[in-house]
């Protein structure tokens, strides 16, 4: 059990320090909670499972599952290599709402979330739908890929 908790601080800790780093111009901290946190320091990633919620600021995003992936940088620090999300996607930020079955975080080159598996975007009434949606988080915007509109307010 000490194992355990020892375990579960240092993956904590690894992924608030993670999140710091590449959120630097962002002071909101990002919270992660989950019914299970397995970490895995040979293969540098901490998953998430059963009812996973993410949260920064006025975004959230839930899943089944998630699993961070993280490196070593001999200056700063862990960072965050990449994020999947399985199972159930959902990111919410104000009106908006974007589902899928998986997606990635990726916090660089250019900070987005590329859902695949039936993404679907709605704003109020108007839906989207595609084969591919990536939301880039800090231009606010989104790329859909074999799109398909159906607009109903005017916005």
């Amino acid at each position: 059990m000490y194992i355990l908790k020892v375990s579960f601080l240092i993956a904590l800790f690894i992924i608030t320090i993670a999140f710091a780093e590449q959120k630097q111009e962002s002071p909101e901290p990002i919270i992660i909670t989950s019914q299970k946190l397995l970490h895995d320091s040979k293969n540098k990633t901490a998953t998430f499972e059963g009812n996973v919620v993410a949260k920064r600021g006025d975004m959230t995003m839930q899943a089944n599952k998630m699993i961070v992936y993280y490196y070593e940088d001999e200056q700063k620090g862990s960072k965050i290599r990449m994020i999947e999300a399985i199972g159930r996607v959902r990111l919410n930020r104000a009106s908006r709402l974007i589902t899928s079955e998986k997606a990635v975080y990726y916090p660089e080159p250019e900070e987005r979330v590329e859902f695949i598996g039936e993404p679907r975007a709605t704003d109020g009434k108007n839906l989207i739908i595609g084969e591919k949606i990536t939301y880039f988080v800090k231009d606010d915007r989104s790329l859909v890929e074999k799109s398909k509109v159906y607009l109903k307010e005017k916005k």
